[in-house]
């Protein structure tokens, strides 16, 4: 069952002990991190990151009232992967075989394959920078509360990926 972005999963945390922060209403939001351990492909890290820092207050105005991991976390980290590191994480924590885009913990750790968003982009007909952005925003969904083990789940979550997605253009400044 493809629903939009193939197979991204939320995993339960490793280290859920890492998550024992609670943030009031007005406490800063948590620190984002893109690091890139994969050298096939050529990422603008400091493109995402920003994205990424955008995404996260987006992520947080919505479900204002909803208690989550990503209002409990000072920090997030993205992980930019190969899908040889992917197939490891995706065995070891899913049980499943062979890479996926993108897998979610608990406590604070989005690991994306960069290789299948490449994959994806193309069969999608997006950007690979747009394919990452997209992985970015789900994986904090999840983080937030979200999940797409359902239809109707999954629908919910496309629609608040493209309602971030959407803010985040509009406010980005236009190219030369």
């Amino acid at each position: 069952m493809n629903l939009g972005m193939n197979d991204q999963k939320h995993v339960p945390g490793r280290h859920a002990d890492r998550v024992g922060w609670c943030f009031r209403m007005g406490d800063p939001l948590p620190h984002i991190s893109v690091r890139n351990l994969q050298r096939k492909i050529r990422v603008s890290v400091g493109e995402l990151e920003s994205f990424a820092a955008g995404a996260v207050q987006r992520c947080l105005q919505l479900r204002k009232e909803k208690r989550s991991d990503l209002r409990k976390l000072r920090e997030v980290f993205v992980w930019l992967i190969s899908d040889r590191r992917m197939v490891v994480l995706h065995r070891q924590f899913l049980g499943q075989s062979g890479p996926t885009d993108v897998l979610t913990f608990q406590h604070g750790e989005i690991f994306i394959s960069v290789e299948t968003a490449r994959h994806h982009a193309r069969a999608f007909g997006n950007s690979l920078m747009r394919e990452l952005e997209l992985y970015i925003i789900h994986g904090l969904l999840h983080l937030h509360g979200f999940d797409d083990q359902t239809s109707d789940e999954a629908r919910n979550m496309r629609a608040a990926q493209e309602k971030i997605l959407r803010c985040l253009l509009i406010k980005a400044p236009a190219g030369p």
